[in-house]
């Protein structure tokens, strides 16, 4: 085929990803012109449906933008309604927010390697094919996943949408032996992550390592889940109520969700990765050694090799559960007493697929005034554009849908969440 032949490929939809969207690419012989990762469905206006509402409302109408992180957006509501209040939530109620976090991490996490993306890896259109050839692997993950759902039940009240967290602390806290109960299937559970961090080893990636601007929460102590100031390996270290003066959002007319960019620098890269890079010392002993153990160093830049990280942040959070439990001696109220005062305060918390920042204004009565929020996904659009751009035009030479494919797994590495802005992603590739 001449190399100004014009070719348009076109894939109706990209499976195994949340949301709906359209991603396409303009080609001029063997140059990539365009990259749209298009955000086609219409905003869901939850910041404008916040103001007016009681600031206690917060926590569980932000839960409802994702049924797969929904403690990421009930986190970032109470900590920013906290810092307006002047309240500190510290002692079993701060870890039992980190346990309820691990939760989502593991449920999250163990979807996305075992269900979502392995059947890049291994040559299936989806788990359900895969499953045939590998029933043992997904019977795995998905028992794996159900000790997440467990964790989320027990302290949020249900798997989906945890209706127990309050500004302040909990509704209710479980016992000592609530928690114990579950000691044994989180250890098994560390012990399958560490195995599945030796399956995941014998799989073949793609050499695609890309100068990322790493951006994520760091912790003086711990691994990051929702404290710490917000820093990247370009030199960014600010808190977090600066986000808005380094972090800014522009509108693209191919997307209803917002673009985010550093200012004066260009793209940012949240999620996995971002904190694997940035805080690996701050990960136990196990979580370290299973990531060198599958051939990671302390730094990962390979979009494809995020599975590996997704695996040794499985590990991690089964492990930081555990510690938990172990420690764990129930609080004397469920939660603490917040009221109501005029201000603004800001959250910045991990979830699975990278930093979530929320901003709330309210007034003396406790009325929200004004709301923001950026999801993980929404600051990963345009890095996952430019990876686009780099990784299409040394594999312009293969048949169609092989191409088409490997343009599918470049989007599913980020384990896209475009429902927490929108939905489903079509791709349309056009040669010119």
């Amino acid at each position: 085929m001449p190399r100004t032949a014009t070719r348009h490929i076109k894939v109706n939809y990209l499976a195994r990803v949340e949301g709906e969207g359209g991603l396409d690419i303009r080609i001029r012989g063997r140059d990539v012109k365009d990259v749209k990762l298009r955000i086609v469905e219409p905003p869901r206006f939850f910041e404008a449906l916040l103001r007016g509402r009681d600031f206690r409302e917060a926590p569980d109408l932000t839960a409802r933008i994702c049924g797969i992180c929904p403690v990421a957006y009930q986190m970032c509501a109470v900590h920013a309604m906290e810092q307006i209040c002047g309240v500190t939530v510290d002692g079993p109620l701060r870890a039992l927010r980190r346990l309820l976090y691990c939760g989502e991490w593991i449920e999250s996490h163990v979807l996305h390697m075992f269900l979502l993306h392995a059947p890049d890896f291994l040559g299936y259109q989806d788990a359900v094919q895969m499953a045939k050839d590998h029933p043992e692997l997904v019977q795995r993950g998905l028992r794996m996943k159900k000790a997440g759902n467990t964790l989320m039940t027990l302290l949020g009240g249900r798997e989906i949408h945890p209706i127990n967290v309050k500004i302040g602390g909990f509704y209710r806290v479980p016992t000592k032996s609530e928690l114990a109960v579950m000691r044994d299937e989180l250890a098994w559970g560390r012990d399958a992550a560490v195995k599945t961090m030796s399956w995941l080893a014998t799989l073949s990636y793609p050499d695609f390592e890309q100068d990322y601007e790493f951006v994520a929460l760091r912790h003086a102590e711990e691994y990051p889940l929702n404290e710490g100031r917000l820093v990247s390996n370009k030199g960014l270290d600010i808190e977090v109520r600066d986000y808005d003066a380094h972090l800014l959002e522009q509108h693209q007319p191919h997307s209803t969700a917002l673009h985010s960019v550093v200012q004066g620098r260009g793209t940012a890269h949240v999620g996995p990765l971002a904190r694997y890079s940035l805080n690996f010392e701050r990960l136990p002993s196990v979580a370290q050694d299973a990531a060198r153990q599958a051939g990671l160093s302390d730094s990962c830049r390979n979009p494809f090799r995020s599975i590996l990280v997704r695996g040794v942040e499985t590990v991690f959070a089964f492990e930081e559960a555990l510690r938990i439990i172990e420690a764990y001696e129930p609080p004397d109220a469920p939660a603490v007493e917040v009221r109501p005062r005029a201000g603004t305060g800001y959250a910045v918390t991990e979830a699975p697929r990278g930093i979530l920042y929320h901003r709330y204004t309210i007034d003396d009565a406790g009325t929200i005034r004004d709301a923001k929020i950026v999801s993980p996904t929404a600051v990963n659009q345009a890095t996952i554009e430019q990876d686009l751009r780099a990784f299409v035009p040394e594999r312009l030479s293969l048949p169609a849908k092989e191409l088409e494919w490997q343009c599918e797994q470049a989007v599913r590495n980020y384990d896209p969440c475009i429902s927490c802005s929108t939905h489903f992603l079509k791709l349309r590739l056009f040669r010119e």
